[in-house]
């Protein structure tokens, strides 16, 4: 693979690139609409931990770390993956492949925002815990997930995708230097909710992952299994929500709006299963997809404004 300083043999030179298209280039390789996702989830446990509004700039700071912390990780995998990325028609525009960025700059790239993520929940932060989490969550993504079982296991989204579950933790452990059964609730919400996330999106490119010899489940198993697990990891993510409600001391606003978002998400999800079990060939899984991103918002929303609540609405 050539860098982005490097023309291929025969080739015509390509045009010196402005520096807004370099920085774009390396800001596209810490996946941005992915860091978007795993801050929704940090504010709303910060909010919960504090039983408000924590400190300002303890929220501003925490989130930052957070995004360098996530972007180092995504970076990290933009250089593993990108042999892969070259393959697959949906990630064929991504810089590494394209040669808007080099991998040597990648990879230096991908440790300086590690690195810094660390030092900056250790000293900025001030939370020796939070960094070690982050830490634990930049594995977790690049060894654990990447590295191992990405191209290994048709289950490398379920367990990789716990490195996503670790902001919660991150947050709480931010504003409290401890952890409890709270985060720990809030960790198996979104580990419960990543395989209705990411299958949905794999069942459409399975085409794509097989190219590329990815073994995701859609791509190894027939649609009707693959939309069963689906319906059955989202009513344990559902219970976990629920359940949520009476350790945490949450009040009945908060059930009433995780039971109706549940139920309505698990509508879809059965929707899915039954029309892979009937055979059909639109199986419409771009909008479970859809609909899990906006089912994660509802129910870490309705976490936020929860400790705002009177608490003679509690449930416990």
């Amino acid at each position: 693979m050539s860098t982005a300083t490097e023309a291929p043999a025969g080739a015509s030179p390509r045009a010196p690139r402005s520096p807004l298209t370099t920085v774009r280039a390396y800001v596209a390789l810490t996946k941005p609409r992915i860091i978007e996702l795993l801050l929704v989830t940090t504010v709303p446990t910060m909010v919960l931990a504090a039983d408000g509004w924590p400190d300002p700039w303890l929220l501003v700071a925490t989130v930052l770390g957070g995004a360098l912390s996530a972007g180092g990780a995504n970076a990290f995998n933009s250089y593993l993956d990108r042999d892969i990325d070259a393959v697959m028609k949906r990630t064929s525009r991504r810089p590494l492949v394209t040669g808007e960025a080099s991998p040597r700059g990648a990879i230096v790239f991908a440790w300086v925002l590690s690195v810094g993520s660390t030092l900056w929940f250790w000293f900025v932060v001030g939370s020796p815990l939070a960094a070690g989490l982050s830490v634990l969550a930049i594995l977790g993504y690049v060894v654990g997930y990447t590295m191992l079982l990405k191209r290994r296991t048709a289950q490398n989204i379920v367990w990789g995708g716990a490195a996503g579950c670790m902001p919660v933790l991150i947050g709480w452990a931010a504003v409290t230097q401890s952890l409890a059964w709270t985060p720990v609730l809030l960790f198996l919400i979104i580990f419960f909710w990543t395989p209705p996330h990411y299958w949905p999106l794999s069942m459409r490119f399975r085409g794509d992952y097989g190219a590329a010899r990815v073994p995701m489940l859609p791509v190894v198993a027939p649609s009707r299994r693959v939309a069963f697990e689906i319906f059955a990891y989202a009513i344990a993510m559902v219970a976990t929500t629920v359940a949520l409600a009476f350790v945490a001391g949450l009040t009945w606003v908060y059930l009433g709006i995780a039971l109706v978002s549940g139920a309505w998400f698990l509508t879809g999800c059965l929707s899915l299963y039954r029309r892979a079990r009937r055979g059909e060939a639109r199986l419409k899984e771009m909008r479970l997809f859809r609909d899990s991103i906006t089912y994660l918002s509802v129910v870490f929303a309705a976490i936020m404004i929860d400790p705002f609540l009177p608490a003679a609405l509690s449930v416990g």
